[in-house]
């Protein structure tokens, strides 16, 4: 695979053989994990003029909003979001690093090297 490619599927090969996860299992999981966090509105599709400007990705969505790389061994998730007025955004974003990172080894035994949070937007809740 290229360098920095994007891929149809993680695979991860342990003593047993080969496992492949494909990407919109993992963004289901990403995007669950990142909509569940204290201030997060929702995912956001990170190609906004094509996908609508700032809407709001329902959970059948999520992979609009997430995008996997895999080079190698490393892994990197980057993920979209719209968060709630008022709040810390970089504390917000730290957060949902944290989960997803959590929620990715924990669910799917991914070990990502990197988690990269793109804020799309901010929103009053109840716009």
């Amino acid at each position: 695979m290229d360098k920095g490619a994007l891929s149809m599927s993680i695979k991860i090969k342990n003593n047993s053989g080969m496992i492949d996860i494909s990407n919109d299992v993992i963004a289901t999981v990403v995007g669950g994990a990142a909509t569940d966090m204290y201030g997060v509105v929702g995912m956001a599709s990170r190609k906004q003029v094509r996908d609508s400007f700032n809407q709001i990705l329902g959970r059948d969505s999520y992979q609009k909003g997430v995008v996997i790389k895999q080079q190698g061994d490393a892994i990197t998730v980057e993920v979209s979001i719209i968060v709630s007025y008022g709040t810390k955004v970089s504390e917000v974003s730290k957060s949902v690093q944290k989960q997803v990172k959590y929620s990715l080894q924990s669910m799917l035994g991914i070990e990502a090297d990197a988690v990269n949070v793109i804020v799309q937007g901010v929103r009053v809740v109840g716009e």
